[in-house]
Protein backbone atom coordinates (compact mmCIF):
# COMPACT_ATOMS: atom_id res chain seq x y z
CA UNK A 1 0.00 0.00 0.00
CA UNK A 2 1.08 3.50 -0.64
CA UNK A 3 -0.35 4.74 2.44
CA UNK A 4 2.02 4.73 6.13
CA UNK A 5 1.09 2.39 9.05
CA UNK A 6 0.72 3.20 12.89
CA UNK A 7 4.38 1.82 13.24
CA UNK A 8 5.92 4.01 10.20
CA UNK A 9 4.86 7.72 11.69
CA UNK A 10 6.13 9.65 14.62
CA UNK A 11 4.75 12.47 16.53
CA UNK A 12 7.10 15.31 14.36
CA UNK A 13 7.07 13.67 11.72
CA UNK A 14 6.53 16.33 8.58
CA UNK A 15 5.34 14.98 4.78
CA UNK A 16 5.39 17.54 2.32
CA UNK A 17 3.03 15.84 0.16
CA UNK A 18 4.09 16.29 -3.91
CA UNK A 19 0.66 16.29 -5.13
CA UNK A 20 -0.64 20.03 -5.70
CA UNK A 21 -4.27 20.68 -7.53
CA UNK A 22 -5.74 23.89 -9.26
CA UNK A 23 -9.04 24.58 -8.01
CA UNK A 24 -11.21 25.81 -11.25
CA UNK A 25 -13.85 27.85 -11.37
CA UNK A 26 -16.04 24.73 -12.53
CA UNK A 27 -15.10 22.96 -9.47
CA UNK A 28 -16.62 25.09 -7.19
CA UNK A 29 -19.90 25.71 -8.83
CA UNK A 30 -19.85 21.89 -9.09
CA UNK A 31 -19.24 21.36 -5.58
CA UNK A 32 -21.66 24.42 -4.25
CA UNK A 33 -24.78 22.65 -6.91
CA UNK A 34 -24.37 19.02 -5.44
CA UNK A 35 -24.16 20.16 -1.15
CA UNK A 36 -27.19 22.99 -2.16
CA UNK A 37 -25.13 25.94 -1.00
CA UNK A 38 -26.49 28.83 -2.38
CA UNK A 39 -24.12 31.37 -0.77
CA UNK A 40 -23.34 34.53 -3.61
CA UNK A 41 -19.89 34.63 -2.20
CA UNK A 42 -19.27 31.65 -4.01
CA UNK A 43 -21.34 31.82 -7.25
CA UNK A 44 -22.01 35.60 -7.74
CA UNK A 45 -19.59 37.55 -8.80
CA UNK A 46 -21.46 40.54 -8.45
CA UNK A 47 -21.83 40.35 -4.82
CA UNK A 48 -18.75 39.07 -4.67
CA UNK A 49 -17.04 42.14 -6.40
CA UNK A 50 -18.80 44.40 -3.38
CA UNK A 51 -17.00 41.84 -0.63
CA UNK A 52 -13.66 42.35 1.37
CA UNK A 53 -12.58 39.91 -0.86
CA UNK A 54 -13.39 41.69 -4.28
CA UNK A 55 -14.19 38.48 -6.18
CA UNK A 56 -15.94 34.90 -4.89
CA UNK A 57 -13.48 32.32 -2.92
CA UNK A 58 -13.68 28.59 -3.23
CA UNK A 59 -15.88 26.84 -0.65
CA UNK A 60 -13.98 26.31 2.78
CA UNK A 61 -15.48 22.84 2.58
CA UNK A 62 -14.19 21.94 -0.65
CA UNK A 63 -11.01 22.91 0.23
CA UNK A 64 -11.09 21.09 3.63
CA UNK A 65 -12.09 18.04 1.16
CA UNK A 66 -9.19 18.75 -1.03
CA UNK A 67 -6.38 19.37 1.35
CA UNK A 68 -7.41 15.87 3.36
CA UNK A 69 -7.28 14.19 0.05
CA UNK A 70 -4.47 15.21 -1.54
CA UNK A 71 -2.40 13.44 1.55
CA UNK A 72 -4.01 10.28 1.03
CA UNK A 73 -1.54 8.87 -1.80
CA UNK A 74 1.27 9.48 0.46
CA UNK A 75 -0.14 8.82 3.98
CA UNK A 76 -3.21 7.36 4.58
CA UNK A 77 -4.00 5.09 1.34
CA UNK A 78 -5.09 1.68 2.39
CA UNK A 79 -3.84 2.05 5.93
CA UNK A 80 -6.55 3.32 7.57
CA UNK A 81 -9.73 1.86 9.28
CA UNK A 82 -11.21 5.31 9.24
CA UNK A 83 -11.21 8.79 10.17
CA UNK A 84 -12.24 9.38 13.93
CA UNK A 85 -12.61 13.32 13.89
CA UNK A 86 -11.73 17.14 12.60
CA UNK A 87 -10.69 19.54 15.19
CA UNK A 88 -9.80 22.96 14.40
CA UNK A 89 -10.60 23.82 10.79
CA UNK A 90 -9.55 27.33 10.36
CA UNK A 91 -8.99 29.48 7.23
CA UNK A 92 -6.81 32.00 7.60
CA UNK A 93 -6.93 33.75 4.20
CA UNK A 94 -8.99 32.79 0.96
CA UNK A 95 -8.97 30.45 -2.02
CA UNK A 96 -9.66 31.56 -5.50
CA UNK A 97 -10.17 29.64 -9.06
CA UNK A 98 -7.34 29.63 -10.37
CA UNK A 99 -5.58 29.02 -7.29
CA UNK A 100 -3.28 25.79 -6.59
CA UNK A 101 -3.17 24.23 -3.32
CA UNK A 102 -0.54 22.18 -1.75
CA UNK A 103 -0.56 20.16 1.76
CA UNK A 104 2.23 19.47 4.47
CA UNK A 105 0.85 17.43 7.26
CA UNK A 106 2.85 17.18 10.45
CA UNK A 107 1.92 14.29 13.12
CA UNK A 108 0.98 15.60 16.31
CA UNK A 109 -0.06 12.57 18.65
CA UNK A 110 0.42 8.81 18.58
CA UNK A 111 -1.49 6.05 20.56
CA UNK A 112 -2.13 2.45 21.02
CA UNK A 113 -5.70 1.82 20.56
CA UNK A 114 -7.93 0.46 23.55
CA UNK A 115 -9.97 -1.47 21.73
CA UNK A 116 -8.54 -2.61 18.41
CA UNK A 117 -4.81 -4.42 19.23
CA UNK A 118 -4.13 -4.27 15.17
CA UNK A 119 -4.33 -0.59 14.61
CA UNK A 120 -3.13 2.59 16.66
CA UNK A 121 -4.73 6.40 17.14
CA UNK A 122 -2.46 9.01 14.78
CA UNK A 123 -3.43 12.85 15.19
CA UNK A 124 -2.05 15.27 11.92
CA UNK A 125 -1.99 18.61 12.07
CA UNK A 126 -2.54 19.38 7.87
CA UNK A 127 -1.70 22.83 6.43
CA UNK A 128 -3.12 23.68 2.76
CA UNK A 129 -1.35 26.68 1.25
CA UNK A 130 -1.63 28.23 -2.45
CA UNK A 131 1.05 28.74 -5.09
CA UNK A 132 2.62 31.73 -3.27
CA UNK A 133 2.81 30.08 0.32
CA UNK A 134 -0.14 31.76 1.78
CA UNK A 135 -2.00 29.13 4.61
CA UNK A 136 -5.45 28.95 3.00
CA UNK A 137 -6.31 26.27 5.45
CA UNK A 138 -5.04 24.53 8.59
CA UNK A 139 -6.97 21.40 9.87
CA UNK A 140 -6.16 18.95 12.67
CA UNK A 141 -7.41 15.48 12.09
CA UNK A 142 -7.42 12.24 14.30
CA UNK A 143 -7.43 8.68 12.01
CA UNK A 144 -7.58 4.93 13.10
CA UNK A 145 -4.52 3.66 11.79
CA UNK A 146 -3.73 -0.47 10.86
CA UNK A 147 -0.16 -1.89 12.35
CA UNK A 148 2.08 -3.01 9.82
CA UNK A 149 1.19 -6.94 9.76
CA UNK A 150 3.07 -9.04 11.17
Amino acid sequence: MAGKYFDELNVGDTIKHTLGRTITEADNVLFNALTMNTQPLHLNEHFASQTAFGRRIVNGILTLGLVVGITVGELTEGTIVANLGYERVVHPNPLFHGDTVYVETEIVEKRESKSRPEAGIITMKHIGRNQDGVVVIEVTRSALFLKKPV
